[in-house]
């Protein structure tokens, strides 16, 4: 194979497996190449990516070393994308009565989605998290599209338990959005106990299925690294939790006036070597 073909598969085969290690010999023995010149052409796809902010070429030492991508998504990007979906959620035809808003088509859009999950990978990649968790919902599609970026899987958290769960933990919690008592449940075998999770919603209001969430998860003994949601309400202001990283803040929505205020979280916006 000519260098550039080796080059055009080296940047495929990451691209299309975020943060999954592989080995200098992998390369090696697809391209029936010498090592020095796969290392070579590893060093050029780097800088392509590099220059052109579409992902880090990471390299780890060691004899269980190797390469892989770390996804990046630049500020404009970013900006343009949530931008895109702002545009989206200001048309008065979405208002759906008491605040809330149609969004199915947006959380079912792959290319939303697919960038929202690399704005939360860049923003939790360093996090060690082992698993990315969400609940049954409209947020399983992001939450997978993150864990896909992550290269961690994913737990889905049921509102009613399956017999096909296997044995199963269950928890009642307070739904701020629902303004009532609602049930959760979780397979034992989805988590091992005491490891790390990263929370992923949809929609925020008060918190409270996010913090169900965070009660499920502590009956594992396990530690919520990170909390992402696509969209956040900007009332009520004092949520029940407090550290969480949204994409995208609603505000007001008058259903009289049939306007909706939307917009992003200008602290997506940051440095690439933060």
């Amino acid at each position: 194979m000519k260098r550039t073909e080796r080059v055009g598969a080296i940047i495929k085969v990451l691209s299309e497996n975020p943060n999954r290690l592989y080995s200098l010999s992998y390369f090696c023995d697809l391209f029936q190449a010498a090592k020095s010149s796969v290392s070579e052409d590893i060093q050029t796809a780097r800088q392509i990516l590099e220059s052109l902010d579409l992902g880090l070429i990471e390299t780890v030492a060691g004899a269980s070393g190797g390469v892989k991508l770390i996804p990046y998504i630049s500020d404009q990007a970013a900006e343009k994308v949530l931008n895109h979906v702002c545009e989206k959620l200001q048309d008065k035809s979405r208002i759906l009565g008491n605040g809330f808003l149609y969004t199915s088509d947006l959380m079912f859009d792959s290319n939303i989605v697919k960038r929202a999950g690399e704005i939360f990978a860049r923003r939790f990649c360093n996090l060690g998290a082992d698993y990315v968790v969400t609940i049954e919902t409209k947020g399983i599609p992001v939450a997978l599209m993150t864990a896909h970026m992550l290269n961690l899987p994913l737990v889905v958290i049921r509102r009613e338990s399956k017999i096909s769960e296997g044995s199963t933990v269950s928890i009642n919690y307070f739904s701020g959005s629902a303004e009532r008592i609602q049930k959760m449940s979780i397979s034992k075998r989805a988590v091992t106990p005491g490891s790390k999770a990263i929370i992923i919603d949809d929609f925020m209001r008060g918190g409270g299925s996010v913090k169900g969430i965070s009660e499920m998860l502590s009956e594992f003994d396990m530690e919520v690294v990170g909390t992402g949601v696509v969209i956040a309400s900007t009332e009520p202001e004092k949520k029940k939790i407090s550290d969480y990283f949204p994409l995208i803040y609603l505000g007001t929505v008058d259903e009289n006036e049939k306007t909706i205020e939307v917009f992003p979280n200008s602290l997506i916006f940051y440095k690439k070597n933060l």
